[in-house]
């Protein structure tokens, strides 16, 4: 399904924006679904794990610490997140591979590029709530990202007609 965030905004005053600090990597210019969080630090050895399952219908939030030192995404696991259904993945950290990212069938938004990869180790938290960009992400509530920016609803929203 194809979201506009702005139409969102508008039918439902309500939910919580992030700050806009996004940008959008991936080869869907809009994507949404119920959230699944990770919680790591240049390790992407969670992200590894969870792109391997069915994602339908859901959207991988990532909080990576913010950091711009290594990538917790690049070309190989956005295909295996493709492959296995994801809506789309959000990286509060930096993601790699874009020309490929680009053409990889899921929604990727994160805050920059960074060639290099990081180091699985095995850690990270997964389904926990984890805070950034002004919101706190609960899993099981949903999401809606396009090039306008990123929301956040305890429930399901709909496109206004």
């Amino acid at each position: 399904m194809h979201y506009l965030t702005p139409d969102l905004c508008d039918a439902y005053p309500d939910v919580e924006v992030l700050e806009p600090m996004f940008s959008n990597f991936g080869g869907r210019d809009s994507f949404g679904g119920q959230i699944v969080t990770i919680k790591t630090f240049e390790d992407n050895s969670r992200v590894r794990e969870q792109v391997a399952l069915d994602g339908t219908g859901k959207v991988l939030v990532v909080d990576g610490g913010g950091s711009l030192r290594k990538a917790l995404l690049g070309d190989m696991l956005a295909q295996k997140a493709a492959e296995n259904g994801w809506e789309g993945l959000v990286i509060y950290g930096c993601v790699r591979d874009v020309d490929m990212l680009a053409q990889t069938d899921v929604g990727v938004q994160a805050l920059a590029s960074h060639p290099m990869p990081t180091v699985k180790r095995g850690l990270g938290d997964l389904d926990v709530k984890v805070s950034f960009a002004g919101v706190t992400f609960v899993p099981g509530h949903y999401l809606y990202a396009d090039n306008n920016g990123i929301i956040v609803s305890p429930e399901a929203l709909s496109m206004p007609e």
